[in-house]
């Protein structure tokens, strides 16, 4: 079996175990048992007495299990986890899911267990995911391992974005985030302290998973760093890879070792071999989405000359700076384009770019300008700001925009919304982020995400 069978089997079980079931509501193991109900296989709780949970049969030990388990998710102490995994790869179990915590991170006699863990997957021929983590996430399948209850998270439907984290809060977070965007997610893992599956299993895996488009990684450590680096020079090739990285100064490191086990190493050091790996750093967890989410939503850039326009000239300013400061450029627009600008614009409106449509611009002054502005063989990315409070702009100007998308798309030029402001705001975003244009509120970050769009069509061109 290659690498690829064997990581492709946690997302695509017809068999699951959960070893810890719960009988009492709350509890990690009655939570896991709840989200896989939704899994469409057959789910096998056990537990030591209870025989039935959530309208579920239970057994009593894996030895009553009457079939070949593809998948086992474990959520009981530590000590028990060695002897479980053994028993259950004796069985034909391949995969494994260790919610448990109690393992390196906690360090002496609990990190010889978890060196057992390793040395049972090596001797068995298994794969493990975690321990410490809240595990796996797959829409299509609907395949869930997490013990956050439903009613209180929101899910993603099926996307293009795989996320891979050590920190299992910074997933809910990154997974909530793009719930309320539309941006739909392919693979989810959250892996913790990685006693065996690691980043570059992973990204060896989604190289190939036909679903994933882009692939955004949180983590603190590396276990192996050349494997890594590898790993990520392929994937690279073909695929973005946005990495944010934790612990960088020295109490940050230490929080690291007590979170997942692992001891950062220096920031510079990393930064230099992502960047040879072809690897896109993120300076923060809102950086890190920012990018994901352009590079799923809109096409690469094929420069750096943006254009830019506005009924309220405040942000532009701002986004100006942000331009100079990411190594960006403002566009400076073909005469041609100008002369169109003039007849179909108010007089009132400012023809340069930045382009000041002023307070009072309608629907059509932003069709007309975006869809000029688009012929522009000067201009690469088209940033677009609305205050949408203003009252001649109408909420009809989603439906413009998903035409002029359709268009932008046609002619490789990405187009990006800021916008920001109260619930009238925030839904004409949500509208705006479903037919696939992202909106960012403030200028600093839609200018980050212009940017991540200009890397991702310079790799692209150099490969």
């Amino acid at each position: 079996m290659g690498l690829y069978e064997e990581i492709d089997g946690f997302f695509n079980p017809k068999t699951v175990a959960l070893i810890g079931a719960s009988t009492k509501p709350g509890k990690i193991g009655y939570v896991i048992l709840e989200n896989l109900l939704e899994f469409p296989g057959k789910v096998y709780p056990i537990h030591p007495k209870a025989e039935e949970i959530l309208g579920l049969k239970c057994y009593h030990s894996v030895d009553e299990i009457p079939e070949k388990i593809d998948l086992a998710i474990i959520a009981i102490r530590s000590t028990d986890v060695p002897k479980t995994i053994r028993k259950l790869a004796d069985m034909g179990t391949k995969n494994f899911v260790i919610i448990s915590g109690g393992f390196k991170e906690l360090g002496g006699e609990f990190e010889d267990i978890e060196a057992q863990i390793t040395k049972i997957a090596k001797e068995k021929r298994v794969r493990i995911i975690g321990p410490n983590c809240i595990g796996i996430f797959d829409p299509r399948t609907n395949i869930r391992s997490f013990f956050q209850p439903r009613s209180r998270m929101l899910l993603p439907k099926p996307g293009s974005v795989s996320i891979l984290t050590q920190s299992g809060t910074y997933g809910i977070i990154l997974l909530e985030w793009s719930a309320m965007d539309h941006l739909g997610v392919s693979k989810f893992v959250s892996y913790g302290n990685k006693a065996d599956v690691d980043e570059a299993d992973l990204l060896l895996y989604l190289k190939d998973e036909p679903n994933t488009k882009v692939i955004g990684i949180y983590l603190e450590g590396l276990k192996d760093g050349k494997k890594f680096f590898e790993a990520a020079k392929e994937i690279t090739k073909v695929k973005p890879v946005i990495v944010l990285r934790g612990g960088n100064t020295e109490k940050a490191k230490k929080a690291v070792k007590s979170h997942t086990g692992f001891l950062g190493g220096g920031g510079r050091i990393y930064r230099d071999v992502f960047r040879q790996a072809g690897v896109i750093l993120a300076r923060n967890l809102e950086d890190l989405y920012d990018m994901i989410k352009a590079l799923a939503k809109q096409p690469p850039a094929k420069g750096n000359r943006i254009a830019m326009m506005s009924n309220g000239a405040g942000l532009m300013v701002q986004a100006v700076d942000a331009i100079e400061y990411e190594g960006m450029e403002l566009a400076e627009f073909a005469d041609e384009t100008i002369e169109r600008l003039k007849k179909k614009l108010p007089s009132y409106a400012i023809i340069s770019n930045p382009l000041d449509l002023t307070g009072s611009a309608t629907d059509d002054d932003y069709y007309n300008a975006i869809e000029i502005v688009l012929d522009d063989p000067n201009t690469d990315i088209i940033l677009v700001f609305f205050v949408h409070q203003d009252s001649p702009v109408t909420p009809s100007i989603i439906d413009k925009l998903a035409e002029l998308n359709q268009k932008a798309r046609k002619k490789g030029k990405p187009i990006l919304v800021g916008a920001s402001g109260g619930p009238y705001t925030i839904e004409l975003n949500r509208r705006t982020e479903e037919i696939g244009i992202p909106t960012y509120p403030i200028s600093e970050r839609i200018v980050r995400a212009a940017w991540v769009l200009y890397k991702w069509g310079q790799r692209k061109n150099t490969e």
